[in-house]
């Protein structure tokens, strides 16, 4: 079966449409920071036939998809093998001062989810890594195996805003004392031992914990501080960004870089707004958008996206 006809892209034509005004032009760039199996550079590349698209991601499985489905576009595609938080010396390498455009679609990728063997899903028994880049150290075996009771409560807490985090710590290190954690069947035994058959009515117990390791192990959060200001430095003027995030934790990021490139600067009771104080940005969208019911039917993958925009008005 061809990859488009498993791989549904998230708010596609929300994103061209947002996207569009700062592509048209000839000589646009695009930065697709989370290329993942390449379906939506796929279509802003058919879409904007003069549009050069440069392919962020750390996933080597999905490098070599989107390296595959996107040849037909020969030099108009530029691929980096990188962390999205890379974007500016990913840009630097290629001379490209700035970008019209940049999107992020942030999450597991569709290959990572279908690959068992990748170890994210809590529902099919497979290794402990959760690794999006292959080449990195840590693993969530590694995480079960070296870290303290304390450092896995906090990871629970924090990156699954899991309640029961302290319940799970404790059985965790009880556990790999007696058997190491390999495989993802042993980690939900235990969650699942651990947890109140009331609680247990409410969804599967171990959806907090998985979604905990996996930001652990690919440094999620850290990492996505770090690109969104980095983005919206490669902005040109003109230029927008389009960025999907799927829980709570990554859309707070966003929302607040995205508030703070388009507030003014201004100190309280100024009577005049300043240029140099105007904001940098405006916000496209208001709040986050969600999918439609319809896109929600058509793809699942879309119910819990958050969708946020911004142009930049000015440079700093």
């Amino acid at each position: 079966m061809a990859i488009n006809e498993i791989h549904t892209p998230v708010l596609l034509e929300r994103c061209i449409e947002l996207l569009a005004p700062a592509l048209t032009p000839p000589g646009s760039v695009l930065v697709d920071a989370t290329l993942g199996m390449a379906g939506h550079a796929e279509a802003f590349l058919q879409r904007f036939p003069e549009l050069t698209l440069v392919g962020l991601d750390r996933d080597l499985d999905a490098l070599a998809i989107a390296r595959e489905r996107l040849a037909p576009f020969g030099d108009r595609v530029h691929l980096v093998h990188t962390v999205y938080d890379g974007i500016g010396d990913a840009l630097a390498e290629l001379n490209m001062s700035e970008v019209q455009g940049v999107l992020f679609d942030l999450g597991v990728s569709s290959l990572q989810i279908d690959r068992v063997e990748r170890g994210f899903s809590y529902s099919k028994d497979a290794p402990l890594d959760m690794r999006m880049d292959s080449t990195s150290e840590l693993t969530a075996e590694v995480v079960l195996a070296t870290y303290s009771e304390p450092d896995l409560r906090r990871i629970f807490q924090d990156y699954g805003e899991e309640k029961l985090a302290a319940r799970y710590a404790k059985a965790i290190v009880a556990a790999r004392d007696v058997t190491p954690f390999i495989r993802s069947s042993q980690l939900v035994d235990v969650i699942t031992a651990a947890t109140p058959v009331v609680v247990q009515r409410m969804g599967h117990p171990a959806k907090r914990v998985f979604q905990a390791l996996r930001i652990e192990v690919n440094q999620e959060l850290s990492v996505l501080e770090r690109a969104i200001p980095a983005a919206l430095e490669a902005i040109a003027v003109g230029g927008r960004i389009v960025v999907m995030a799927y829980q709570s934790l990554e859309d707070r990021i966003v929302k607040r870089a995205l508030a703070g490139a388009s507030g003014s600067t201004a100190p309280a009771g100024l009577p005049v707004e300043l240029p140099e104080h105007r904001p940098v940005f405006k916000l496209l969208v208001r709040g986050a958008e969600l999918a439609s019911e319809d896109e929600k039917a058509e793809n699942p993958r879309a119910t819990p996206v958050r969708l946020r925009a911004a142009e930049r008005l000015r440079r700093a």
